[in-house]
């Protein structure tokens, strides 16, 4: 599930440049939720070996939820990549357990976007730290990685 508070917030596309509309701004915020499964634990994902949230899937799930920021505001040849994650993971969450995390825009900058993160179990703060991604055209991010995997 995902929920989503923002302002009003345009992108436009001019010639090859993207320039965000001064109505984005910080403030924004979305939120992301799931529950610890058999999936998303540590022992699964292999970033340890017990049946508790892991990491990884913390990061994923704020990951999720700072996408959604802005994801209704781009056009549909725009997306965002994660560029930067620094993330606490403070305290273990059990099978079961409902996870909800939310991002907040703190920053613009260019195509530049700044981001504070947060994790909740159903008892206590379990995750925090900050996330940064920019605002990208698919055709020209896809033709890079198609460059490379040809390797040319």
């Amino acid at each position: 599930m995902v929920a989503i508070f923002f302002q009003t917030a345009i992108l436009i596309r001019m010639g090859t440049k993207i320039e965000i509309s001064p109505e984005l701004k910080a403030g924004a915020r979305a939120e992301a939720s799931e529950t610890v499964n058999g999936e998303n634990t540590a022992r699964f994902l292999g970033s340890g070996d017990l049946d508790v949230y892991a990491t990884p899937a913390m990061i994923a799930l704020m990951e999720k939820a700072a996408v959604q920021t802005t994801a209704l505001f781009l056009p549909e040849e725009c997306s965002t990549v994660g560029t930067s994650v620094n993330i606490k993971h403070i305290a273990a969450s059990p099978l079961g357990a409902n996870i909800r995390a939310e991002a907040l825009l703190t920053g613009l900058d260019g195509r530049k976007l700044s981001f504070e993160v947060r994790a909740w179990d159903d008892k206590e703060l379990i995750g925090e730290g900050l996330h940064e991604r920019f605002i990208i055209e698919k055709k020209k991010f896809m033709e890079k990685v198609e460059e490379k995997r040809r390797g040319t």
